[in-house]
């Protein structure tokens, strides 16, 4: 299925691939369990990688990998719901700068 069929765009795959490699790379997620997160995943309290310790270290590397700021009253605890609501956090932050 590609992506008009899906009503995805491409700027929107182009950044769900590279927050899956940001997941895969700063929790060590395995290849395919990076690959099958898709917007209904759940991650914190779902995914044991993804501890409080865990989500600094993750924001950091959003921050550098993405080249946005994130404020600490930017994130709340609907921001790690599931992936789709940290894509949907990255592309608002992306959009507020003009990067998407």
């Amino acid at each position: 299925m590609d992506n008009k069929s899906t009503g995805m765009s491409a700027a929107s795959a182009s950044i769900e691939a590279r927050l899956r490699d940001v997941l895969r790379d700063t929790l060590s997620l395995k290849d395919a369990t990076a690959r099958a997160l898709d917007a209904d995943t759940p991650l914190f309290g779902a995914m044991p990688e993804l501890d409080s310790m865990a989500v600094a270290t993750l924001l950091t590397e959003v921050e550098d990998r993405f080249g946005i700021m994130i404020d600490d009253d930017d994130v709340d605890g609907e921001t790690f719901e599931t992936f789709g609501t940290l894509t949907v956090f990255v592309e608002s932050k992306l959009a507020a700068r003009g990067n998407i």
